[in-house]
């Protein structure tokens, strides 16, 4: 145990300062302190000794040098059972430091400002706060350390049951967290640094990645009750999911999240009022109209049966209409919708087992990475954000599509990249009318697609996520009556393929693109 007689307090976070400080003060600790620290603390009237005039030694270099002193180090790094160093400190008049408490420059929120400059980055780097932590740290057994204001309840309790005293346990405890939160810290720095001054890579991806995440909230379970899961949030910012507002309903599961976030990837895509359904992390139907409430209508009846216990997502303020059949859709898991009408949420809340989700596409993540862990290792690759528009799309049949078929295609092919290959789905106007989607074949896809819109295929746009490879598809295709197809192309059969589209006088569309979703 040490006994705390002289403290050293440097925050950049002045919540619960005040407080802590006064209840050192009853203690009977000594406070010395930095700038706006020791600013906070005399204007609350508590006394407090400058750094300056502790050292002798004025800041200099507008602040950057404050603390980085002997007067400071020695009485934060001496080992007080050790002879030379307590025979040194008396030598050069330093006295011990029991307690530092520090909390670094905000560089984290620094540089989520849109377009930060590097000179303003570079100066929110602290430097004397970080040392400081370490020395303490190092030294745990003789000085107590603080890096978190969450915890100035936990310390002051202690002290003041122990007569200003703190245990070994405390000890270890705070020493440990400062060791992590120092860590985080300079790889928040590396991260920016790296991206901001890095050159020569061939792929635009960091050679050296390093994610961390803090834990939200604790689940039920995972994907099956026999698994655990939790929910965290980057501590590189928070966005996403880690900003849902929660409106109604019972908490969210694992599965939850993952539907939820394909919910709503998919619809930020639209300008227009925009649906879709989600079921076991793919769309059952998706559907763009100008009245938000026709465009749910079309996207569920796209495929009511395995609409049933889905995730519905809308891109507009949901009104009472949409929430009205809402209500009348059967049993539903959540809504994630970037608002709700009062009257809308009065019709919503009375179904019991609905969960109700506020979030904003602006709240969305803004990183560019997709991220995948693999046995012993992580994949990493840019996010399929490719979109194209009618001038890039590539006609290659006899018959050319007419302007409806092309708004279909295109409408089909920002929902195509996020269905599981293979993807097979028929659309008509702006709404699915049939998902063929996870298949091992192509063709099985098509059938299932097809089955699932039954006489809706007729007339319909089939859309697929990556070259089609043989006539079968082709043949399947003109049976249902589809009458125009995009897709990427770029198949050795692609002769072939054409040939049978002009044969049963199908509109054909190559893109290019393709849009694997595994």
């Amino acid at each position: 145990m040490i006994k705390v007689k002289r403290a050293l307090l440097s925050v950049s976070d002045k919540s619960g300062l005040v407080e802590f400080a006064r209840g050192l003060q009853g203690l009977g600790v000594e406070i010395v302190s930095t700038g706006g620290t020791a600013r906070a603390l005399k204007n609350a009237q508590v006394p407090v000794v400058e750094v300056s005039d502790y050292t002798g030694y004025p800041e200099i270099l507008d602040g950057r040098v404050k603390t980085l002193n002997p007067v400071i180090h020695g009485g934060l790094l001496a080992v007080r059972d050790n002879q030379q160093h307590m025979e040194q400190l008396g030598q050069q008049k330093i006295g011990l430091i029991d307690l530092v408490v520090v909390n670094l420059y905000p560089f984290e929120k620094v540089i989520q400002k849109k377009n930060v400059f590097l000179d303003e980055a570079l100066e929110n780097i602290d430097v004397g706060g970080p040392t400081m932590l370490r020395a303490a740290a190092k030294n745990f057994k003789s000085v107590a350390v603080v890096c978190n204001p969450a915890r100035y309840r936990e310390v002051l309790e202690e002290l003041q049951r122990n007569n200003g005293l703190l245990s070994e346990s405390v000890l270890k405890s705070l020493a440990v967290e400062v060791f992590r939160h120092t860590s985080q810290y300079d790889e928040v720095i590396y991260d920016f640094l790296n991206q901001r001054m890095r050159s020569g890579e061939l792929t635009g991806l960091p050679r050296n990645l390093t994610l961390r995440f803090n834990k939200v909230v604790d689940l039920r379970y995972g994907e099956n009750p026999h698994q655990d899961a939790a929910f965290y949030q980057s501590a590189q910012g928070t966005s996403g999911l880690a900003l849902l507002r929660q409106l109604h309903g019972k908490e969210l599961s694992f599965n939850n999240y993952l539907d939820l976030h394909t919910a709503i990837r998919v619809v930020k895509d639209f300008s227009s009022p925009a649906a879709v359904v989600i079921k076991h992390n793919n769309p059952t139907g998706v559907a763009e109209d100008a009245r938000l409430s026709e465009a749910y209508k079309k996207a569920w009846k796209s495929d009511t049966l395995s609409a049933f216990g889905g995730i519905i997502g809308l891109n507009k303020k949901v009104d009472a209409q949409t929430a009205e059949l809402i209500e009348k859709s059967g049993f539903m898991e959540c809504v994630i919708a970037p608002d709700y009408a009062r009257d809308a949420l009065k019709i919503l809340t009375q179904k019991k087992n609905i969960r109700l989700i506020k979030l904003s596409e602006s709240d969305l993540e803004k990183n560019p990475w997709d991220f995948r862990q693999v046995d012993g290792g992580l994949l990493v690759q840019t996010k399929d954000e490719k979109k194209l528009t009618e001038a890039q799309l590539n006609v290659v049949s006899l018959r050319k599509p007419t302007q409806l078929q092309l708004a279909s295609m295109l409408f089909g092919w920002k929902v195509i990249r996020h269905v599981k290959s293979n993807a097979i789905i028929l659309v008509k106007g702006l709404r699915t009318v049939g998902i063929g989607c996870g298949q091992t074949s192509r063709v099985e896809s098509v059938h299932l697609a097809i089955r699932k819109a039954g006489t809706a295929a007729r007339g319909s746009c089939l859309v697929s996520d990556a070259f089609i490879p043989k006539t079968d598809n082709i043949e399947a295709a003109a049976r249902a009556g589809i009458k125009a197809i995009i897709q990427t192309g770029g198949s050795i059969a692609d002769e072939d393929v054409i040939k049978a589209a002009d044969k049963h006088k199908i509109a054909m569309v190559m893109t290019g693109v393709r849009h694997f979703k595994h």
